[in-house]
């Protein structure tokens, strides 16, 4: 009967550290399907290589998570097991009712896992003991593709000096401008239309690579005008191509 404690004792510390796991992977951004997976893989030694996989070993907080569940999952069950082992080898058969109840213990871990109230219970004591709330921005901005944030420093002669970002129409070539640093370190968030960029400050702006490095080097004369009538007529053209695609039916 002990060998089927320690295997039920195994599950069920097994299921919770994992879900431990999951939990707060999710707090760290990640859907709640890619945290299962992810948390499952590390603590039973799997090792898939994915690009899910990828998210999280670049991520320093996820990275933190993993390498726990990794040594827990690795020193928990090879000790376990060894006790199982040996108690199942030292006795002399196994009884019918001793593999009732371990299907039983069995069945019951099975329905904790799948219980909304263990969830429950373990995001509320993540968030009252936690600082977990950290999200991956660089997956929630699709930062991994085509598109970036960046900083860009406005020096004098620049295509984008002494303007307002209404008359820049820089949501038109899309690119977004999250920010801005003034030159006197005062920062400026979620700027309007009204506010003026001066020589000296630098703007954070989210939009696709090639377009902010191309923004970064466009001067105040004819051929930045004629760029920003380039990259415009290019952001409608990929608009109209993601349109497209989203009206595309399913499958």
């Amino acid at each position: 009967m002990a060998a089927f404690i320690a295997v039920l004792i195994t599950v069920s510390v097994s299921l919770i550290i994992t879900r431990v796991g999951t939990a707060a992977l999710v707090h760290t951004g990640l859907s709640r399907e890619v945290a299962r997976f992810q948390a499952r893989s590390a603590f039973f030694g799997v090792g898939f290589t994915t690009s899910e996989a990828e998210s999280v070993v670049n991520h320093p907080v996820r990275r933190r998570i993993v390498l726990w569940l990794v040594v827990l999952g690795n020193a928990g069950i090879v000790t376990v097991l060894a006790s199982v082992i040996l108690s199942v080898t030292r006795s002399h058969g196994v009884s019918a009712a001793e593999l009732a109840f371990l299907a039983v213990g069995l069945a019951a871990l099975a329905l904790l896992g799948r219980s909304r109230l263990l969830e429950r219970i373990i995001d509320r004591a993540l968030d009252r003991w936690t600082d977990l709330d950290v999200r991956d921005y660089a997956d929630l901005l699709e930062l991994t593709g085509d598109f970036a944030v960046a900083e860009l420093r406005v020096e004098p002669g620049d295509w984008l000096a002494e303007e307002t970002l209404r008359d820049l129409h820089l949501r038109d070539e899309g690119v977004v401008v999250l920010g801005i640093t003034r030159a006197n370190g005062n920062w400026l968030g979620a700027p309007d239309g009204d506010t003026v960029v001066h020589a000296g400050d630098t703007l954070v702006v989210y939009g696709r690579d090639d377009r902010v490095c191309e923004l970064d080097e466009r001067r105040d004369d004819a051929t930045g005008d004629a760029a920003h009538a380039v990259a415009v007529a290019e952001q409608e053209r990929l608009e109209a191509a993601e349109e497209e695609l989203d009206a595309a039916p399913a499958g």
